[in-house]
């Protein structure tokens, strides 16, 4: 399911984690060649990136809301 990023946060290993409308969160690595996400790495990057579209496989199973 299609949700808005509406914002950022780290990880206790400072992975950044994109929070999304829904209340789920997902990690949004930079690590290339496997995932490319230049974007993350800055923080006007990531200030382009709020209200863009991820898929959230959480919501496709059901999951409950990430805690905040």
């Amino acid at each position: 399911m299609q949700r808005h990023i509406t914002g950022f946060h780290q990880d206790e290993e400072n992975h950044w984690v994109a929070q999304l409308d829904c209340g789920h969160h997902q990690h949004v690595r930079h690590d290339p060649p496997w995932t490319s996400r230049p974007w993350v790495v800055s923080a006007e990057g990531r200030a382009k990136m709020l209200g863009a579209v991820l898929n959230c496989k959480q919501c496709d199973t059901g999951a409950p809301r990430d805690r905040p």
